[in-house]
């Protein structure tokens, strides 16, 4: 994941300062054809490009979400973070049951004109991989009912505003919002990392079993002669020597 930090301080949603506790994250989509974060993003961080004149760090835009997915000036992919993961945003507005506001850190992607599928599947992955970061980071479970969702999915729960992102794109090159919650599982289940004990655990169990192997049948006399010299004693044969015990059996053979 290529994520980068840009907190939009000027938006009056951050000047706000609200916070939030996190119980799910909302996955929106712009609506427009830019896929250029700088229409978004400012200032310029040396890899954004030139602002839009129509950016959201200044005061009046009236939202702001946690994050953007979209093209770099060099037109590589990227997610910027926009507002800090715990501070309420301003993307879901309202329905009759609530506001995921206070409930839901969201994210944007910028859309281009639908149709350029490399392009789609380039932020869709980064769109996984941020999704499983913050699942991660707040402990939240992308398969329990309504944690992970999309714009359209929060408007039929009564939590947002009546806008059809992201089901009007996802669908176009085979996705929708279970698939891309089972992405986003599989993406937390590859995530796991082994402890140093858990590793070292893994390696002594190993060592064992490889101690206990018999001799390969080209190796059995040699080691029958070794023993006779008093090189070895013959047990472990797959085993691996330490330096210790090379010695030894370099010296031995030398005597």
């Amino acid at each position: 994941m290529n994520l980068r930090k840009q907190l939009l301080t000027e938006n009056d949603c951050y000047r706000s300062g609200r916070s939030l506790r996190p119980k799910g994250v909302m996955v929106h989509s712009t609506g427009a054809n830019n896929p250029n974060l700088c229409r978004y993003v400012a200032p310029n961080d040396g890899l954004l490009g030139q602002p839009s004149l129509r950016h959201w760090n200044q005061p009046g835009t009236g939202a702001c979400v946690h994050a953007f997915i979209g093209k770099l000036a060099d037109g590589s992919i990227a997610a910027y973070q926009t507002l800090p993961w715990t501070m309420r945003g301003w993307h879901a507005a309202s329905g009759d049951k609530g506001s995921a506001n206070d409930t839901h850190i969201s994210f944007e992607i910028c859309e281009d004109n639908l149709g350029d599928e490399g392009y789609f599947q380039a932020v869709y992955r980064q769109a996984v991989e941020l999704t499983a970061y913050l699942c991660k980071e707040f402990d939240l479970d992308p398969l329990a009912d309504g944690v992970v969702i999309c714009h359209s999915e929060g408007h039929s729960r009564g939590i947002a505003s009546n806008h059809a992102d992201v089901m009007h794109w996802f669908p176009k090159f085979g996705k929708t919002m279970d698939t891309f919650r089972a992405d986003v599982a599989r993406e937390l289940e590859g995530d796991e990392q082994v402890t140093q004990e858990q590793f070292d655990q893994l390696m002594d169990n190993w060592l064992k079993r490889q101690a206990q192997q018999s001799a390969s049948s080209w190796a059995t006399p040699i080691l029958k002669q070794a023993a006779a010299a008093g090189l070895t004693d013959g047990t472990r044969p797959q085993a691996f020597a330490t330096r210790q015990e090379v010695a030894a059996m370099v010296l031995a053979s030398k005597s």
